[in-house]
């Protein structure tokens, strides 16, 4: 029998390396996270970090030694495992011995948990205390999932000795290679969209087929923001003998990192058709996989595997959690920004951590600091802002590049040149200057900061890791890129893991905010505000923008619609319910006066 996992709520990834140890930090409370494994650079300094800590006999893997980045990769997240099988040996010994421990532990376990009621009754029979509760930990507990993400457009093509290398040696091939050979059972999430060649790359590993039994030791998720978009890849998958085992919706633009905008569709009804066309999904992809199998020879499976659909960006109180799992039946809910300020949980420095207690709404925006051309959210007054602004006061512009990792603009040299990147603003902005005799001051200065305000996000979100470890930080002092959800204006307190945990379940308020929005709300108004900035933005007007901006519009529309009907029934969010009809109302009005300016015939 599999066993269950323990919470309904789980830490999605976070930058480069905000969660790069969140597993040894909370694996052993049955909480799942997220690791970024596409810099192996910091994968190593971690590894050898830990190795020290916890006086482990793992080597360091140079440069210099064939395919180190996915050797690295590997080494770290054995590593891992290591280290949390080995606390959730600890853990398993403390609350059988400890009436008190287990009872804290009892305490961050979800009020609807089996698993709670079990050690409830347990606890109050008198009877061979210890050895039941032994023998019912042993056999229902089990550590969280030490999960890993690759982010599908960060595959840069690789070079030794101006010779380009293999396909098999690009960034995000060796980061699913290095997953695809450690000793992990659990999943990788693939975000960012569909790489139809690292996808087809993960055919070549056996771990992620089902064996006889219709396990599958390397599980596949697929970050996704629409139903369409789901399906094409599960499919595009299935046809391959691959099997998609979740289905991770995440808000366009209530989420943290970068923002992916759908074409104006709200999160509430995109979770409705994947509540009302899960069975379609399922269906699809099991005829598709099971052809597949059979082709290759491989073990078939005669019912479909198990698909989960869970979501997050934005969740912020235990009544909106509790509002997913039930109307929507997810399996789980991503909490990200939150975490950020659990100090047991995240690997953040101080002074950036404080940064987040004191920010506020207007302090957190979309940006257009990420290289991949992607709008980014991110907070004012990080370090990095701050030394990029000391250095242009002195006229310099970008950053040296050490990691290349989003080295992906070809317009300069085949090995590619990250827009970030000094190289390639000095480029930039001596074409510029060029035609300045030819441009109005204000679209020169438009065009200036263009170019200007990519930021080195390859090293800027690694940073707070080492400084949080006092680990050495080589090269050009670049700061702290941080990268929180908007939602994170509204937790203004650094709290402890329990305290968070308890907050999720309802067994306690950290929000000193009580006029909080929904987030439903939240992410309408932002989609609201997008709109109005891409109109207003725009330079010059096509037909093809302008049917855009109209579905767009028309999307939102029909979203604020769907929201009217679905709190009409709802048996949550009971004294909000009026403000929120109020807000519906006001976003449609606002909406209905942004006018989408029409082409000229």
């Amino acid at each position: 029998m599999t066993k269950k996992p323990l919470h309904n709520f789980h830490i999605p990834v976070m930058g480069l390396a905000y969660t790069i140890d969140s597993p040894i930090r909370v694996a052993q409370y049955g909480i799942s996270s997220v690791i970024s494994i596409i810099d192996d650079e910091i994968l190593e300094k971690m590894k050898n970090f830990y190795n020290k800590k916890f006086n482990l006999d793992y080597f360091g893997i140079s440069t210099k030694t064939d395919d180190y980045r996915a050797k690295r990769i590997t080494a770290y997240l054995d590593m891992v495992d290591d280290i949390v099988n080995e606390k959730f040996e600890s853990f398993k010994q403390e609350i059988s011995k400890n009436t008190e421990a287990l009872k804290d532990f009892m305490a961050i376990l979800p009020n609807t948990s089996d698993l709670k009621n079990g050690l409830q009754n347990l606890i109050n029979q008198k009877d061979n205390w210890s050895s039941n509760i032994k023998n019912f930990i042993e056999s229902n507990l089990k550590p969280g999932s030490i999960d890993v993400n690759i982010m599908t457009k960060v595959d840069k093509d690789n070079y030794q000795n101006n010779e380009q290398l293999p396909v098999m040696y690009n960034d995000a091939h060796a980061s699913l290679r290095g997953f695809a050979k450690s000793k992990l059972s659990s999943s990788m999430v693939l975000s960012a969209g569909m790489n139809p060649r690292l996808y087809s790359y993960m055919e070549e590993f056996e771990d992620f087929y089902p064996d006889e039994n219709g396990n599958i030791k390397k599980k596949i998720i697929l970050k996704v923001s629409d139903f369409r978009s789901a399906m094409i890849q599960g499919n595009f998958l299935a046809k391959k003998g691959l099997w998609v085992s979740e289905y991770r919706i995440e808000s366009g633009l209530n989420c943290g990192g970068h923002a992916f905008a759908t074409e104006g569709m709200l999160l509430g009804p995109i979770m409705e058709e994947f509540k009302q066309k899960k069975n379609e999904l399922i269906q699809s992809a099991h005829a598709l996989m099971t052809a597949a199998l059979e082709q290759k020879g491989k073990c078939t499976v005669s019912e479909p595997l198990e698909m989960k659909i869970t979501v997050q960006g934005g969740v912020g109180t235990s009544e909106e959690h509790e509002f997913l799992l039930s109307n929507y039946h997810v399996d789980s809910v991503g909490w990200g920004s939150p975490f950020l300020l659990v100090p047991e949980a995240t690997s953040v420095d101080t002074e950036t951590r404080n940064l987040l207690v004191k920010s506020k709404e207007q302090d957190l925006y979309l940006s257009n600091i990420s290289p991949l051309g992607v709008p980014f959210n991110t907070v004012k007054g990080t370090s990095n802002e701050t030394l990029k602004y000391e250095k242009e006061a002195k006229g310099k512009y970008g950053s040296s590049c050490p990691k290349k990792l989003l080295a992906l603009s070809k317009e300069f040299s085949p090995e590619g040149t990250c827009t970030a990147s000094k190289k390639y603003q000095d480029i930039k902005l001596k074409e510029l200057y060029t035609d300045r005799e030819t441009l109005t001051e204000k679209e020169f200065d438009r065009r200036k900061s263009q170019i200007t305000d990519k930021a080195c996000l390859c090293v800027g979100l690694v940073n707070a890791a080492y400084m949080e470890q006092n680990l050495e930080i080589k090269g050009e002092k670049q700061g702290v890129v941080i990268c929180p959800g908007p939602n994170i204006a509204f937790f203004d307190k650094e709290v402890s893991l329990s305290e968070m945990i308890k907050h999720i379940y309802g067994n306690t308020n950290i929000l000193s905010h009580t006029q909080r929005p929904n987030m439903f709300i939240n992410e309408l108004k932002m989609y609201v505000e997008y709109l109005r900035k891409e109109i207003t933005s725009s330079v010059e007007i096509t037909h093809s923008q302008t049917k855009k901006w109209n579905t767009f519009k028309k999307n939102i529309l029909e979203g604020i619609e769907y929201y009217h009907d679905l709190f009409k029934g709802s048996s949550f969010f009971g004294n909000g319910l009026s403000t929120i009809n109020l807000q519906l109302q006001e976003y449609k009005l606002q909406l209905t006066s942004i006018e989408v300016p029409q082409v000229e015939k």
